[in-house]
């Protein structure tokens, strides 16, 4: 079948994904930062003899990028298929947020997919043959406080998602960007702690709405089986919604004018419970 790269692939999304694609036929090159996480992959791996080869590779940094591509491609040939899955969270307040954590965001969920991006399209671009998937969030299409580093990020992927889709198509290559809502992911385990003495109520009350939304987890074989049909599909389409939370969601984002939202930002903490209730059908405690 294709050789596939998946990046983030010690846990989540990118595991799941890695696993997905192996069973699916495809020689897979699970990358991550550290090889020592990839223990759980590697015995997917051995027990289903599936062709999965965790790579070292910290999408962070220009030459771990560079040699870790370079040694895959000397292994397996061509990269054909791109899953650009590698990211971090990022919360709290603009004023309380240090610049550093902004920084670091943008770093692996933007500049991270765009040095995977620019190893892969030249050579996907001469032979007229490739699939480049880039994993955003519903985050990328609503900015909800208090997500403005994560948010910005992912905003900026999918911009550079759509221009990199026009670009591509007169080669053949397929650009696609999935958009997960909450899916159970270690991601969530990773977040800094609350500032006890913080003027803003909104890091506490998001904590309690993505705690309520896990308490009946989506796992993350949902978005990996979207991403395996698009890979073994032949659609352009460019944005796919994964997750059941993610177009209700979405929808009403739409349904209200940028003002509300603003107002909304505002109400106490009894108003933002009750909203949530009739939104999104969720019970908060705070």
């Amino acid at each position: 079948m294709a050789l596939a790269v998946v990046t983030g692939s010690s846990s989540g999304i990118g595991l799941a994904t890695a696993v997905a694609l192996a069973r699916a036929g495809h020689t897979v090159a699970a990358t991550m930062r550290n090889l020592d996480a990839g223990a759980e992959i590697r015995k997917i791996s051995a027990n289903e003899n599936l062709p999965i080869y965790p790579t070292m590779l910290n999408v962070d940094h220009d030459d771990s990028v560079r040699e870790g591509f370079a040694k895959i491609v000397g292994q397996h040939g061509p990269i054909d298929i791109l899953v650009n899955n590698a990211g971090i969270g990022g919360g709290g307040a603009v004023e309380e947020t240090p610049l550093d954590v902004f920084r670091q965001v943008m770093e692996t969920n933007f500049f991270g997919g765009l040095r995977c991006i620019k190893t892969v399209i030249t050579s996907m671009r001469e032979r007229r043959q490739g699939t480049i998937v880039n994993v955003t969030s519903i985050a990328g299409r609503l900015a909800m406080t208090p997500q403005a580093s994560y948010a910005a990020s992912k905003w900026a992927f999918e911009a550079l998602s759509e221009c990199l889709a026009q670009e591509m198509r007169a080669f053949n290559v397929r650009v696609a960007i999935v958009e997960p809502g909450v899916i159970a992911t270690p991601i969530f385990t990773k977040a800094r702690p609350l500032l006890p003495d913080s003027p803003y109520p909104h890091s506490k009350r998001l904590r309690a709405m993505f705690a309520a939304s896990l308490a009946k987890p989506t796992p993350p074989t949902v978005v990996a089986d979207l991403i395996c049909d698009i890979v073994d599909g032949d659609s352009w389409q460019l944005r796919y919604l994964a997750g059941p939370d993610a177009a209700p969601v979405l929808k009403a984002r739409a349904s209200k004018t940028d003002e509300q939202v603003v107002s909304e930002a505002a109400q106490s903490d009894e108003e933002f419970i009750a909203r949530v209730k009739r939104e999104r059908g969720l019970d908060i405690t705070l």
